[in-house]
């Protein structure tokens, strides 16, 4: 089969064997069915100014797709061109910027001691996150899409043959490995691990969620987010996209062409499920699970029931990022660089600031006065309404 490069290579359909297909949603945009028209922008009138609290660039994301790791008042990023950097998260000012020597396949991952990333051919490097300089580099057994972990003494890679590496954060010796089976056609997927204690919650192919240990790789519990149905391949695929969320007893995820499922964290069990098909993930807070479909509607689910709160589907086809919550309200990047904050309780649109035109394909992160994306041609946002 001819590999095509989709101009969103998050969500694009690979098989199993050495031939893989991406899905060009832009091309799915400009059907002649005037149905799939992507959404024009509303009006905005009486919202509140979004605040640009700094902006830098990091390089161009190429076919990649990276997003920005914020550890207390650092801001780790990368480009694809193997420009690696660590800015102040108060200012966007770099304190340091150094190349990885490899063209670099995804986003970083960071703690106070280290800033890792992954190439497509499998090597994944770290840096000393207080001056970027070499700390080792190791192999993994195929392409690095999604940021690593970096758990205390370990370093948690997904390869994107659906293999889970530990890594000493010492040396980058492989400690244990976890692997699943893999169906023949899945979702070409950026998605990681969410650490939670000693647990490494990961979704995968075929609908699944499941919880590693971190001290052995072992399986704490695995549970099913949704279960593939139709009558044909495609139809059949319902792999769980973007990061499992999670806290205290609580952890939810959703999968393409499924449901959103939340789960206890301790055993698995779920708690409630709604039917809902997702390619960018969801998050949550306090009261509301936030997810957008396929569609491009996002969504507000009661976290207790799953019941409906509110939608916003004045946003359809805008190829939206997995949401944010951020206070008052929610925040999700586009397709044309557009930042949307809408409010929590009701969906309205509260404001919309524009960054540089090009997408924003990672879900927006929290900064301790604002929030930070990136964008594919590589420039750095942190906006703010409050």
């Amino acid at each position: 089969m001819k590999v095509m490069r989709g101009l969103l290579p998050l969500f694009a359909l690979a098989l199993a064997s050495c031939s893989s297909m991406s899905w060009n949603p832009m091309d799915w945009f400009s059907s002649t069915d005037a149905k799939l028209k992507m959404a024009e922008l509303p009006v905005l009138s009486g919202t509140s100014a979004v605040r640009v609290l700094w902006q830098a660039n990091i390089g161009a994301a190429g076919g990649a797709i990276f997003s920005p790791a914020v550890v207390a008042d650092a801001v780790f990023v990368a480009a694809e061109d193997g420009t690696v950097a660590r800015l102040d998260a108060g200012t966007g000012k770099p304190v340091w910027r150094v190349s990885a020597g490899r063209r670099l396949s995804g986003g970083v991952g960071a703690d106070g001691s280290l800033a890792v990333v992954g190439t497509a051919q499998g090597e994944v490097i770290a840096l000393d996150a207080a001056d970027g300089k070499l700390r080792w580099r190791a192999r993994v057994s195929s392409e690095v899409l999604a940021p690593p972990a970096v758990a205390g003494e370990l370093v948690i890679v997904r390869s994107a043959d659906s293999r889970l590496f530990g890594l000493d954060a010492r040396d980058g010796k492989r400690r244990w490995v976890y692997q699943r089976s893999t169906p023949s056609l899945t979702v070409r997927s950026t998605a990681g691990v969410t650490l939670a204690g000693e647990l490494a919650l990961a979704g995968f192919a075929g609908g699944k969620l499941a919880a590693i240990e971190l001290s052995n790789g072992g399986v704490r519990w695995e549970a099913t987010v949704s279960l593939p149905r139709g009558a044909t391949e495609l139809e059949r695929v319902t792999d769980v996209v973007g990061l499992p969320w999670v806290s205290g007893r609580e952890v939810c995820a959703v999968a393409y062409q499924g449901r959103v499922t939340c789960f206890d964290a301790v055993n698995g069990n779920v708690l409630w499920a709604r039917a809902m098909s997702s390619t960018s993930g969801l998050s949550a807070d306090a009261r509301y699970v936030f997810v957008g479909d396929e569609k491009g509607s996002l969504h507000a689910l009661d976290r207790s029931s799953g019941t409906s709160v509110w939608t916003q589907d004045k946003l359809s086809r805008r190829v939206l990022t997995a949401p944010l919550s951020f206070g008052r309200e929610v925040v999700v990047g586009d397709v044309q660089g557009y930042v949307h904050f809408l409010a929590r309780e009701s969906g309205d649109f509260v404001s919309r600031a524009a960054t540089d035109g090009s997408p924003i394909d990672s879900a927006p992160v929290l900064l301790a006065t604002g929030i930070l994306v990136q964008t594919r041609s590589g420039g750095l946002f942190a906006l703010s309404t409050q």
